[in-house]
């Protein structure tokens, strides 16, 4: 009878420039590169399965057995049998530096004492024997300099917002990747279920998810943000990091967009994403596909990545006039697909319902859309389009905030920009900002208290389009919308005791519900026994820039990992507050 699983986590090795470094303790009675997690044998003969996470340039393993072993399956390479104790694997595919290929082996042996693996060696250097260098991996440092910028840095926290977004960054990372020590290439085979490279994009927030109706929000907001306080942007030295991290999202979207009328909005099933607790370049576990396209369409996705692509063609148009030129084309055809054939989203992609289901429907983004594109193309028939919106869906009232779900705010502050001689988006837009100073719920502390969850992200929304409003809108209500704005982000920044971005300001949050951020390298202890969530410690790796979830309505805050309404990170989080950042450091 064959025994029961053994899962073995072989040593992780970092292979830097001119030397190696392995990173664990050893365990005893055999090789101390070895962790035993968990053992069941029976009599007669029996197999026990490894797992190995070796970050290295292409892959020779020689792996020696204490007592005789029939054969070793190894499914992703080539294995040799040198004789009864002795096994070479290889895998020949290029790996770069500081990236992790996982590598699964069964070992088949007869009956009697399960063999110990007494000798490993990769690529020619013996992980056992303790002759390597013991190490750990060098902290990531902040690099984002301090500016001296008055009360609050705003300079400085813009840097560390848009940081944020290369620590989200899904598939082969760039060379100029800044979040190095932690961050490595990851989920390399997304889209393979499909015959498509959905390679790239972010990852949504504390998970591994990439839900593309967020993300698409998240895109057209930084852009936003890079149109229209550019000079923020500049004096902060942002620019070009605004700019990849907008390029981050577009690059995926050009990709999903399969076809005229197909659209990947989704990798990943959320359930099954959100029982792992681990590292990204430690997930095994299946990322299925998911679009939309004329049988089963989603207008709200359609339209949002639509506006995203638009935007991000006015931030590139003088820098790149053929990636403008190519994302404005797929812009127009998204948005066409979603005017054509209507139907919310997430009945579509079903796995959407219980994290990002559109609950003020499709007529925000179609008028959202037509915005845009009418920006980026000044063709006047999205002006057309946008007031047919409008008036389809009453769009001129019932706006309570600006988030990924509900676009009403954002497009009365857009249209009164570029649509002017129509008074409704600057007759809505003033009707909305008055209501948030005398209206809206407040916590007891002074932020506006929009939702119990994510209040910073929609208190940071709304600061956003106040700092617009004050920039081109009514100059008489200049003064009163950019000192408005100034505390919701003071409140944020520290005005309350305490800072709510991550390595940022006084006693700033250390524990964000945040997966990658939680696990050390190597990730043994993460992946056992839930560690990297359940530990009462900081984070070993600080998010900087991230923008927790916030208070609840009372300024009620802790900083636990497990508290993911109120200490949960995401990339829509960060979006319209980068945007008011650079908004700041303008009028400051």
């Amino acid at each position: 009878q064959i025994a029961e699983m053994i899962r073995v986590l072989v040593q992780t090795i970092l292979l830097g420039v001119a030397s190696l470094a392995l990173l664990q303790t050893g365990v005893a009675a055999q090789c101390d590169a070895l962790t035993i997690i968990t053992e069941t044998q029976n009599s007669y003969d029996g197999n026990f399965t490894s797992e190995t996470l070796i970050p290295i340039n292409g892959l020779d393993v020689v792996i020696t057995f204490d007592s005789p072993v029939d054969n070793l399956a190894y499914w992703d390479g080539g294995v040799e049998k040198i004789d009864d104790t002795h096994f070479r694997i290889t895998n020949q595919k290029f790996f770069e530096t500081g990236s992790y290929v996982s590598v699964h082996f069964q070992a088949h042996y007869q009956e009697g004492t399960r063999p110990n693996v007494v000798s490993i060696t990769l690529n020619g250097q013996e992980a056992c024997d303790g002759s390597l260098q013991w190490t750990t991996v060098t902290p990531f440092t902040n690099p984002c300099a301090a500016t001296g910028m008055g009360k609050y840095d705003y300079s400085q926290v813009l840097c560390m917002s848009i940081l944020f977004y290369e620590a989200q960054r899904s598939g082969h990372l760039p060379e100029d990747q800044r979040v190095t020590p932690w961050r490595w290439d990851s989920a390399l085979d997304d889209g393979s279920d499909v015959g498509h490279d959905l390679t790239g994009g972010y990852y949504d927030a504390g998970d591994h998810v990439k839900f593309g109706f967020p993300m698409a929000y998240t895109a057209t907001v930084l852009a936003w943000g890079l149109i229209d306080f550019a000079e923020g942007y500049e004096k902060a030295g942002q620019t070009d990091y605004g700019r990849a991290a907008v390029k981050w999202a577009t690059d995926y979207f050009l990709k999903a967009h399969t076809a005229e009328y197909e659209l990947y909005g989704q990798v990943g099933d959320g359930d099954i994403d959100h029982t792992f607790w681990g590292r990204p370049e430690d997930m095994h576990m299946e990322r299925p596909s998911m679009k939309i396209d004329r049988s089963a369409p989603g207008t709200e996705l359609a339209c949002e990545t639509a506006a995203a692509l638009a935007a991000a063609s006015i931030v590139f148009k003088d820098v790149d006039s053929a990636y403008a030129a190519e994302m404005l084309d797929v812009a127009k055809e998204l948005y066409a697909f979603g005017d054509e054939y209507r139907l919310e989203y997430h009945e579509s992609i079903t796995d959407a319902i219980n994290f990002y289901r559109s609950w003020s429907g499709y007529g925000d983004e179609l008028l959202w859309g037509a915005l845009w594109l009418y920006r980026a193309t000044e063709d006047a028939t999205y002006l057309t389009k946008a007031q047919a919106a409008w008036d389809e869906f009453t769009l001129g009232e019932g706006a309570l905030q600006f988030s990924w779900d509900d676009k009403k705010a954002g497009a009365y502050a857009l249209g009164s920009l570029v649509d002017p001689s129509n008074t409704i988006y600057e007759e809505a837009l003033k009707a909305f900002l008055s209501y948030l100073k005398t209206e809206a719920q407040y916590t007891p502390g002074g932020l506006v208290y929009l939702d119990a969850w994510g209040s910073n992200r929609h208190a940071a929304n709304v600061a956003f389009l106040s700092l617009f409003a004050a920039k081109y809108g009514d100059p008489a209500d200049a003064a009163g919308n950019t000192e408005w704005a100034t505390g919701q982000l003071g409140y944020i920044l520290g005005d309350f005791g305490h800072s709510f971005v991550v390595g940022y300001g006084v006693d700033p949050p250390t524990r964000p519900h945040h997966r990658s951020s939680s696990c050390p390298i190597p990730p043994q202890s993460c992946l056992k026994d839930n560690w990297g969530q359940s530990q009462p410690g900081p984070n070993p790796h600080t998010l900087y820039g991230a923008l927790v979830g916030g208070p609840d309505g009372n300024d009620g805050y802790t900083d636990v990992r497990t508290d993911y309404q109120h200490n949960e990170v995401a990339c829509d989080y960060n979006a319209a507050f980068s945007g008011a950042l650079a908004a700041m450091v303008e009028v400051s």
